[in-house]
């Protein structure tokens, strides 16, 4: 008897699962292939070994101009799918699965393997994920996985100033209202970060390297206005970073940080659509004082601890940032930006400090970068891209290192589009900059530590730029 029992009923789980998958119907899944990249070849005439370096400032990435950036190539495979529930379309979840495909130059060029000089290829998988959109045609969105979740940029310094919080974590959204929660994969060693993750304990006896986890929870809030012509989009957020354990080598304490901003995006009317101007005030205290080098995730923490408590509960970071797109006419559009940041970490010292590692480090800083694009369509098809750039920072107490550029580069558009945007482009490259004392003195850029101390630094390359979604 016991035996028909478990008989019907596996039988009628098999009918109820039968009858389940008969009511959702998958038939349109569908592949994509995008990618994103910029490779090319360039030299500095006046460097040692003319090998093309990057002429903007230390420690700033490519603010202050992206044109002579090391190369480097995404593919992003994804699938998309809407599975339809009763043949009710109405109750679609639009569902994408995508991963992204990193490759970086270490070297000189990325595409360098004939020669076996491959050796400095670096190969990343930034994004892994899975997002599902209007769950059952409600406005209920959530994803899960690893992915670069990150909004406006300024493009002609490859900056993604406010809201940059690529890292493995989940998010849910309903309609103008995010949350998210991060675990940023800091598995660091001693060799770059000023905040210890990692430690190690003889829990079993034996040691073992151990990884404490940042926790950071994201709430963003978008009040559109005006009819969408203005978006108002308010940031909070939490981070901690639990003590290492008891039976640890290595004790660090418990820490903790906050960030609070606003951002305002605004249309533009112009003869030519797609104007805008975007302003945005951040401001993140402890752990959450981040970034640097060109780097805006809040959980890049900058500077030294407390000496006593060794904490950053004093640190704190004002970023502000302008950035305004106008398209003035078929024959003219002009990209500026600005961006001031001062930082401290946690110490007292308005110089340098000890880290958690004993290492000496800038405990403040100060940066303000500045720069304009002006694209001249020329015809369809080809277009001159002109860009002058200021990009200055002062590292403690020390007197400001500063630099011009200025950028000419006769373009190849093969879409025949006349847009900013238009992509992919083949460019003819130009740069020159200027240095000023301490700049120079100090050997404060990639091509100044190559070239050794000099006044003006120049870049000629051919380079493409392309992004295909």
């Amino acid at each position: 008897m016991k035996i028909n029992v478990l008989k019907y009923s596996f039988g009628i789980l098999i009918l109820i699962a039968q009858v389940s998958f008969a009511q959702i119907v998958i038939t349109n899944k569908d592949f994509s292939f995008g990618t994103t990249g910029r490779i090319g070849a360039g030299y500095s005439p006046n460097a040692d070994g003319k090998t093309g370096k990057q002429l903007n400032l230390n420690n700033q990435g490519s603010l202050g101009g992206r044109m002579d950036q090391g190369d480097y190539v995404d593919f992003l495979p994804a699938f998309h799918f809407t599975p339809v529930v009763n043949g009710d379309s109405t109750k679609a979840t639009k569902i994408d699965m995508q991963a992204r495909l990193s490759f970086y130059s270490g070297g000189t060029f990325l595409g360098n393997v004939d020669s076996k000089s491959n050796q400095g290829m670096i190969i990343a998988l930034p994004e892994a994920f899975v997002e599902a959109r209007n769950i059952m045609g409600s406005d209920w969105d959530v994803w899960a996985g690893s992915r670069w979740l990150r909004y406006d940029d300024v493009h002609i310094a490859d900056y993604f100033y406010f809201d940059d919080h690529s890292a493995t974590g989940w998010g849910v959204r309903h309609k103008n209202t995010r949350f998210s929660m991060f675990f940023p994969a800091a598995i660091d060693t001693a060799a770059t970060n000023s905040t210890p993750y990692s430690y190690t304990n003889v829990i079993s006896g034996t040691k073992n390297l151990i990884y404490r986890q940042r926790e950071v929870m994201i709430l963003e809030q978008v009040v559109p206005f005006k009819n969408n012509v203005h978006k108002l989009k308010l940031l909070a957020e939490f981070h901690n970073l639990d003590k290492s354990g008891k039976n640890s080598m290595e004790q660090y304490a418990s820490d903790q940080g906050w960030v609070f901003g606003a951002k305002l995006n605004s249309a533009i009317k112009t003869k030519i659509k797609g104007s805008f101007n975007q302003i945005s005030v951040r401001y993140g205290t402890g752990i959450a004082n981040g970034g640097d080098s060109g780097n805006t995730q809040t959980w890049r923490t900058y500077g030294a601890p407390d000496e006593i408590t060794k904490t950053y509960k004093g640190a704190y970071s004002l970023t502000a940032v302008e950035h305004i797109l106008l398209n003035l006419s078929n024959r003219w559009s002009a990209n500026a930006y600005a961006v001031f940041t001062m930082s401290k970490g946690g110490s007292d010292s308005d110089n340098k400090a000890l880290d958690l590692y004993n290492r000496e480090i800038f405990n403040k800083k100060s940066e303000f970068n500045t720069g304009v694009r002006a694209t001249y369509y020329f015809n369809n098809w080809f277009h001159i891209l002109s860009e002058l750039h200021y990009a200055s920072r002062t590292d403690g107490n020390q007197d400001p290192a500063s630099m011009v550029k200025l950028v000419l580069a006769p373009t190849i558009v093969p879409t025949a589009e006349r847009s900013v945007w238009a992509r992919p482009h083949i460019r003819l490259i130009a740069e020159v900059s200027r240095y000023n004392d301490q700049a120079m003195n100090s050997l404060y850029s990639p091509f100044l530590q190559q070239s050794g101390a000099k006044r003006f630094g120049t870049y000629l390359g051919v380079r493409t730029e392309w992004w295909i979604f």
